[in-house]
């Protein structure tokens, strides 16, 4: 890190090596787009920011100088249109190089930029609309995407709509008519309190909530880049996500770009082990970071014939990670899977840093940027061995954590409480101060005065060589209160069957305390999911509790 941005950080570290304080001077007028890609374009034009491909070969690298000039080019065009500081815009890029440069001009414009996933459908679409107040969609050329905002009954609400990557009727070409544009932009004064980004987030009941970040959130992820995925100034950093998800803002341009790392992007349809690698290998990756699933996916497919030698660092988040695949990634390459906690409302709240020892299960520490507690139903820390809400200090305010749920005042105040970010999820820590997930306030499960965590069930079922992908809730019972259920998808080549689940049954009882093992199983063929492919288990939940009022 050079110093550039040195000016922003404050590192303090234990006699161990490890970090242990870590603090952000914001200034006032904080603004990513100019005081961070402007500058760096500036001072070192040539350094490459994005390095892009997509499924067909193509290749592109953009350098610092190249995302200053399109993004104050999109500045000049989207003023053009009308749209301006305030302005709620909407993005649908999927892996378009465009979106790097789109967003950084909406931040230099001091509108909100409201990234939002493919997948959504009509209906999705005109609740956000509604919801946020969108003014204007940039959107990826995709008749299922186009086509589904075009179905929306409020879609006339936009005052302006555009394609990239092509164009159809009704919509603005992006891509053609950006090119008519100036490229010299003055800069737009903007506060660090300013509205810069709002994420809705995939709740697993209601409608999702839009979650608020301002013109700090930026700098809240240099400890991530530089302590977690670690990444090289002189390297090049992948983290597998869609640009609609909270995980682009994590691994894909923040944090990445103010320690001056390049970030690679392959625009791929469908997900292939085998794929992956070879991008890794071909454009030698050197800090790598994705769901822990597809690390087992690698590993099954096989690292036979892929050099990997490229890589420094490979981090993981999102779901439980089997210790199998731990110690298998690492036997084979030498790397360690440093896993990290956080969420869409935040950047990594907990996590393996550098210099930590992983232990496999385990998200790791807490942030050194935060003070972070696990606190009982009062308000009152818990002590090593008991579950506790993970809490995180908003008082004073530090970049990295969300200001407000747009439009929802009891919403907010009921999260952001009495000077902390309540995260509604439990987790208990160990001796070390090593914390261990278990599931979310509504989805801990009680049964004969036991509470249960569905994530360390599931974490065990997902080790069975029959199970896919699973759920596990709590189902009524009039003698225990609930007893425990496993939703499960097999793996092709095993059918369901009484012996499978006794099978399962007993594999579970091997491998954690018995009273854990679920007393029901049920086989399905698919999960009721999110837009962004959490489970439900409300749903789950819900459709049991309907069964047991009928019975």
């Amino acid at each position: 890190m050079r110093n550039i941005n040195l000016r922003y950080v404050k590192e303090t570290y234990g006699d161990d090596g490890l970090l242990k304080y870590f603090d952000i001077d914001c200034p006032d007028d904080f603004n990513f787009g100019y005081d961070i890609v402007d500058d760096i374009a500036v001072n070192d034009p040539q350094r490459v920011a994005l390095v892009w491909q997509s499924a067909n070969g193509e290749c592109r690298r953009f350098t610092f100088a190249d995302i200053k000039r399109l993004s104050d080019k999109t500045c000049n065009y989207l003023t053009s249109k009308g749209i301006g500081k305030g302005d709620f815009v909407m993005l649908v890029l999927k892996h378009s190089y465009q979106f790097w440069f789109i967003s950084v001009a909406l931040h230099k414009m001091g509108a909100v930029s409201v990234p939002a996933t493919y997948m959504l459908k009509s209906h999705d679409i005109e609740y956000r609309i509604d919801a946020a107040g969108i003014k204007a969609a940039i959107v990826i050329a995709d008749a299922g995407v186009t086509d589904s905002f075009d179905a929306s009954r409020n879609i006339d609400k936009l005052a302006c709509k555009f394609t990239v990557n092509g164009s159809k009727d009704g919509w603005c070409d992006f891509d053609s008519e950006l090119e008519g544009y100036s490229d010299v932009w003055e800069r737009v004064p903007t506060k660090r309190t300013d509205r810069f980004l709002m994420y809705f987030t995939s709740g697993t009941s209601g409608n999702p909530k839009m979650a608020v970040h301002d013109h700090s959130y930026p700098l809240g992820h240099v400890l991530l880049a530089k302590h977690w995925h670690q990444v090289d100034p002189e390297g090049l950093h992948w983290s597998v996500a869609d640009t609609g998800w909270a995980k682009n803002a994590w691994g894909k341009i923040y944090g990445q770009w103010i320690m001056e790392s390049a970030v690679f992007v392959y625009e791929y349809d469908r997900f292939e082990p085998h794929e992956i690698m070879d991008m890794i290998e071909k454009h030698r990756i050197t800090t790598f970071c994705c769901p822990p699933t597809m690390f087992r996916l690698y590993l099954n497919a096989g690292l036979e014939g892929h050099d990997l030698s490229s890589l420094k660092n490979c981090c993981i988040a999102g779901e439980a990670l089997n210790p199998d695949t731990y110690q298998t990634w690492y036997k084979a390459t030498g790397l360690k899977l440093m896993e990290a906690f956080g969420q869409t409302e935040s950047s990594v709240i907990v996590g393996t840093l550098k210099g930590m020892t992983p232990k496999p299960g385990s998200m790791g520490r807490p942030s050194p940027q935060f003070r972070v507690e696990l606190i009982d139903k009062d308000g009152e820390p818990v002590p090593p061995g008991e579950e506790g809400e993970i809490v995180v200090s908003i008082s004073p305010r530090v970049p990295g954590i969300f200001v407000e749920y747009y439009r929802d005042e009891e919403k907010t105040n009921e999260t952001l409480r009495d000077g902390w970010h309540h995260t509604g999820d439990l987790a208990w820590k160990d001796e070390d101060g090593y914390f261990w997930y278990l599931g979310r306030n509504d989805d801990i499960i009680k049964s004969s005065g036991y509470r249960i965590s569905p994530f360390e069930i599931e974490s065990v079922l997902m080790e069975h060589p029959a199970v896919l992908e699973c759920a596990v809730t709590g189902v009524p019972d009039p003698v225990r209160g609930q007893l425990v259920k496993a939703t499960i998808i097999l793996r092709s080549g095993f059918e369901p069957s009484d012996a499978l689940k006794g099978e399962i049954q007993n594999f579970t009882k091997r491998e954690t305390a018995p009273y854990k093992y679920p007393r029901v199983i049920d086989f399905v063929d698919s999960m009721p999911k999110t837009i962004s492919g959490k489970v439900r288990r409300v749903k789950i939940r819900d459709k049991d509790m309907e069964g047991s009022s009928s019975s």
